[in-house]
């Protein structure tokens, strides 16, 4: 099971400059296995849209299913938080970011994103499928 991020789906459904290498990338991906979006994403995703109440019902007919946070993934976030803060990091980087990140090591088995440097330094060990513009 492989999570997306809310960059790449957003990508998708306002067609975006990078969406061409996101539907192929999900192409790939789904052909692998079920592709998922967690809570924070979605929530997200309907925010950046004009028509959010919509959103649900398009992922699933793109065959990305829902997949809600766990606790110990919520937990996790905040530990990543903590330490990214604690390395000055800057106000930009909010919650929401380290919860995509804490549910797709703890509770899948990759996320595809096009925000890799983050990930790769905060979340060691999450593979990270990149769609390639």
């Amino acid at each position: 099971m492989i999570a997306i991020d809310s960059s790449v789906l957003v990508d998708l459904l306002a067609d975006g400059p990078q969406a061409d290498a996101a539907e192929a990338c999900l192409r790939q991906c789904l052909g692998s296995g079920p592709v998922v979006v967690c809570d924070v994403a979605l929530a997200e995703v309907c925010s950046a849209l004009r028509d959010g109440s919509e959103a649900l019902s398009v992922l699933e007919e793109m065959s990305i299913r829902f997949n809600g946070l766990e606790a110990k993934s919520a937990l996790r976030a905040g530990e990543m938080q903590r330490r990214y803060r604690q390395r000055g990091g800057a106000r930009s980087r909010a919650v929401p970011d380290f919860l995509i990140g804490a549910h797709a090591l703890l509770q899948c088995d990759g996320l595809i994103t096009r925000d890799d440097g983050f990930y790769r330094d905060y979340f060691k060990g999450l593979k990270l499928i990149v769609p390639a513009a």
